[in-house]
C-alpha cells in the first residue's frame, strides 16, 4: 500500500506546531533536509511514515534509575 503524502500544513498539525508557527516548522525541516520529502512537480509533500520516523527518532524515554538520597554533611 502506498504511503500517504502530507502537505506542510498537515505535518504541522500532526506535530502540534500549527498554532505557534503554522507551516514554518515543517518547511524549515524540508529546507534543512532533516525530514524526507517528495517533490511532485512544484509541490512538496512529506510521507506520513517520514513524520512518524521523525517523531520516533526524537522521542526521549524516561529514566528508570532511582536517585540516591543526599548525604548529610557533618
Amino acid at each position: 500500500m502506498a504511503d500517504r503524502l502530507l502537505t506542510a500544513a498537515q505535518v504541522a498539525e500532526r506535530l502540534g506546531t500549527w498554532e505557534t508557527s503554522g507551516e514554518r516548522f515543517p518547511r524549515r525541516l524540508i529546507a534543512e533536509r532533516r525530514i524526507a520529502f517528495v517533490k511532485v512537480g512544484h509541490l512538496v509533500r512529506i510521507p506520513a511514515s517520514a513524520v512518524d520516523a521523525f517523531i520516533a527518532e526524537r522521542t526521549v524515554q524516561p529514566v528508570t534509575t532511582r536517585r540516591r538520597p543526599l548525604r548529610k554533611v557533618a
